[in-house]
């Protein structure tokens, strides 16, 4: 086991990946910043708060000190809440030697910056310290791929090498990867796709059928695809794993935190409470507001993200947004006036 890997965050999505990593026969280091978490996966194998009853590999080991986790990785891979991502990257900084690849497993936008993963992790870490950042995205819930459940996922960076030799790290039986370029498109459809699945789970608890769910999805696919290319990201993405891909998975599942939001708050159940009953970070609800100033700064069209603000930070009632929505002016279903391309402006 030559291979060191840093995974940074113990929650349910990297503990996930850091396990499988081992049973690749990877040398592992677990992060993370609960010292309780340490014991609890180092001695019982377990990490039951965030994946009851899944037995770890024995030869995964976490840690709570962070300088021990990054020495001597040649890949070090931040799943932590998007909106702790720079934090974390600060505290890693001055850790950095022998230019590593970093990479990230996040999918949101950073609050006030409106800022893409990637984007922070750029500004905090030193030009020239490491390799990437290479971004791993697409439809991904971990309590399936404990099971084993077989998962194909997008790895993009600009550093193609990077994103490759990311890939090979991670491919087994169960678990595949393909490369992208589109590091804009990827974490947009990473992150945009969450405040559609509040959306999704909300239709639930109200009683909306599955046409309702699908009209939701497609057209919240449109939206998405129209704010990344509007951007600069290539179309291509939003089509492929880590854009529809994604959006069905966290739309469709009780797995979904953010379906799961939504769907509470369908039934009438105030958003404090929700969030505070979660129990993990629901990155749509932080999202939505970062995609309703994005949306302005742009000047794009996005009403089904706009109504899903309108429900998270100024209390409109699900219903009226609803029949707001359903009320909006007649349209053409494509924008002809978008114009294709197989390069993205910018990654």
């Amino acid at each position: 086991m030559t291979d060191k890997i840093a995974v940074l965050g113990a929650g349910s999505w990297g503990t996930v990946l850091a396990n499988l990593l081992v049973e690749n026969g990877l040398n592992v280091a677990l992060w993370t910043h609960d010292q309780k978490q340490v014991p609890e996966i180092n001695e019982t194998h377990h990490n039951q708060h965030y994946l009851p009853d899944f037995v770890l590999h024995d030869d995964l080991r976490a840690t709570s000190d962070l300088a021990e986790a990054v020495a001597g990785a040649t890949v070090i891979l931040f799943v932590v809440p998007t909106n702790a991502i720079r934090s974390v990257a600060e505290q890693v900084k001055p850790l950095l030697q022998g230019q590593p690849i970093v990479a990230h497993a996040a999918k949101g936008l950073e609050l006030g910056t409106k800022l893409r993963v990637s984007e922070v992790l750029a500004a905090v870490l030193p030009v020239g310290a490491y390799r990437g950042p290479v971004v791993i995205s697409g439809p991904s819930h971990a309590e399936d791929v404990a099971t084993k459940d077989i998962t194909t996922l997008t790895v993009a960076s600009s550093d193609l090498a990077a994103a490759q030799a990311v890939q090979k790290l991670f491919m087994n039986d169960y678990f595949r990867l393909y490369t992208n370029t589109d590091v804009l498109g990827v974490e947009l459809g990473a992150a945009l796709k969450n405040v559609i699945a509040i959306g999704a789970g909300a239709l639930h608890g109200l009683g909306y059928g599955d046409n309702t769910k699908a009209a939701l999805m497609t057209r919240g696919l449109a939206e998405i695809t129209r704010l990344g290319t509007h951007m600069g990201a290539n179309p291509m993405t939003f089509i492929g794993l880590s854009g529809v891909g994604d959006l069905i998975v966290t739309c469709t599942s009780v797995h979904s935190r953010n379906w799961r939001a939504g769907n509470a708050l369908g039934q009438g159940k105030k958003l404090s409470d929700v969030l505070a009953n979660m129990g993990m970070v629901v990155e749509g609800v932080s999202t939505a507001k970062v995609v309703h100033e994005l949306a302005k700064d742009q000047g794009c069209d996005m009403p089904i993200s706009e109504g899903i603000y309108q429900v998270l930070y100024q209390g409109a009632p699900i219903k009226t947004v609803i029949t707001d929505l359903m009320a909006r002016e007649g349209k053409p279903e494509f924008d002809f006036g978008l114009t294709l391309q197989t390069t993205p402006k910018q990654v």
